[in-house]
């Protein structure tokens, strides 16, 4: 058996990093096995409707389907050769590093931040055992071992609370998105698309394309502040021009587009009927006598994305804040562990193909005992460069407004999973000396229920006043009893 025969890569994620990643690896002789949650690749962003539903112009719900269809026509000849093996509808939910490796990392671990320049893989590595739940109910477990791991796990979106946020009809700008996408279908008839976020362009153009009355586009940001960040969007004319289309297709549509704007509450008994919007100050608080009603069935509302680091920080991998930190080669702190795309910080699509593209070279130079020739991602390294300024500038421009958590109600449910209410969550920290999101947690169940805090962190943090910070979780994601009890512990095999 050959080197590269021996070699074995386990992407999680087939998403752009994870496929630029793979792609990259395999076109430089490693076996790789690409697994996924999904039916088919592409992750959010290119997310396919099912093949029953027999689309005839998929490509009009995408961006940059030239891209997907490269991507998807080198994804399928890698997988026809053998190289790759794509496993769909694969819930990972654990990765172990195996006890050989860890015996070797005590014994030396590699520095990689530090510039050691080693190969970043123990010389004796035993590898890594990655856990998945396959089946129709998730309940079938499987495992896939490998000598190193790329994570490509992607993001999810940040939920904020406001009055009336839990009634049907309020969901999330990606949720609104990945129906029209995956499904072709629409969430209703006249949407109200609220929040902040670039994601909301396209959530607004392809709900009006779908036939959707747009009743109006509410973004908290202050178109203003982009001058102060000229010189990074300058750098990136491709995003002014497409960011130039959305407009164009929002006037097309007529879409009312109100910034520096926000919802204050939505309203309906059974489901949505109305949503209250107003004008925001300068300091980001409501200005009064702006409010201003709005009829709507549909309120699509996002505030951006959070990274997945769930099973880095099982592995554990450094995580700053909500990311994971990585060296000039998509390489974590944990030797045989790179992470690309959302993972890293979310950073978009483009980021998301360069840093793939770096890490897949990465992996497969450090699998062959040798140095990355950085003439093969040069091109990859100087657009990730720009495309992390420009990312950076747009989390500047498209921070949530400052003093949201004021117009959230002490009886707004903040935690759905335990319905926890902010009063609740006040109460911990004003009468119970409540001072971080864990103490909040205990003392309250917020963040106890099945989503285990994904989804009420963010508001939680924000009520108790805290920084929020990546949570470490032993499991990515819930595992029924019988898997874990049947679970054999990795072997040094």
């Amino acid at each position: 058996m050959t080197a590269a025969e021996r070699a074995r890569l386990a992407v999680i994620g087939a998403g752009p990093a994870g496929l630029a990643a793979a792609l990259a690896a395999a076109g430089c002789g490693v076996r790789v096995t690409l697994i996924d949650s999904a039916p088919r690749a592409g992750g959010q962003f290119y997310r396919q409707p099912a093949a029953g539903l027999r689309a005839r112009r998929p490509r009009a719900l995408h961006h940059g389907w030239r891209t997907w269809e490269r991507l998807s026509r080198a994804l399928a000849d890698q997988v026809e050769a053998g190289t790759i093996t794509h496993l769909t509808d694969h819930h990972v939910w654990l990765v172990e590093r195996q006890e050989r490796q860890e015996r070797q990392e005590r014994q030396e671990r590699v520095e990689v931040f530090e510039g050691s320049g080693g190969a970043h893989l123990p010389t004796s590595a035993g590898g890594f055992v990655v856990h998945a739940l396959t089946g129709r109910f998730q309940e079938e477990p499987g495992a896939v071992r490998a000598d190193a791991v790329l994570l490509a796990t992607g993001g999810y979106e940040k939920v904020l609370p406001f009055p009336g946020w839990t009634l049907p009809g309020v969901v999330t700008a990606g949720g609104a998105q990945a129906m029209l996408k995956g499904a072709l279908v629409v969430p209703g008839r006249t949407a109200v698309v609220a929040g902040t976020g670039p994601l909301l362009l396209p959530v607004a153009t392809g709900l009006a394309a779908a036939g959707v009355e747009v009743a109006a586009l509410v973004e908290s940001a202050d178109p203003r502040a982009f001058l102060r960040h000229a010189g990074a969007l300058a750098a990136q004319p491709g995003k002014i021009v497409e960011g130039a289309g959305y407009a164009a297709r929002l006037l097309r549509h007529r879409i009312p587009l109100r910034t520096r704007h926000t919802v204050v509450e939505a309203h309906g008994d059974d489901r949505l009927d109305a949503v209250t919007v107003a004008a925001l100050d300068p300091d980001g608080r409501v200005r009064p006598g702006t409010e201003r009603r709005i009829p709507c069935d549909t309120l699509a509302v996002g505030h951006g994305m959070l990274p997945h680091t769930d099973l880095a920080g099982s592995l554990g991998c450094r995580v700053e804040g909500v990311r994971v930190p990585v060296d000039e080669e998509q390489r974590t702190d944990v030797p045989g562990v790179w992470a690309a795309g959302e993972t890293t910080g979310v950073g978009g699509a483009a980021l998301s193909l360069a840093e793939g593209h770096i890490a897949g070279h990465s992996i497969a130079a450090r699998l062959h005992g040798a140095e990355p020739d950085p003439r093969g991602r040069s091109a990859a390294t100087r657009s990730r460069t720009r495309l992390r300024a420009f990312s950076a500038a747009l989390d500047t421009v498209y921070a949530p407004a400052a003093h949201w958590t004021e117009r959230v109600t002490d009886d707004t449910v903040v935690c759905r999973c335990e319905e926890v209410t902010a009063g609740s969550v006040r109460a911990a920290v004003d009468e119970l000396g409540a001072g971080d999101v864990r103490t909040v947690k205990l003392l309250t169940r917020a963040g106890m229920g099945w989503c285990q805090g994904r989804m009420c962190e963010p508001a939680v943090a924000g009520l108790t006043g805290c920084e929020q910070t990546s949570v470490r979780r032993p499991l990515a994601r819930p595992v029924p009893l019988g898997v874990l009890a049947g679970t054999e512990a990795p072997t040094d095999g």
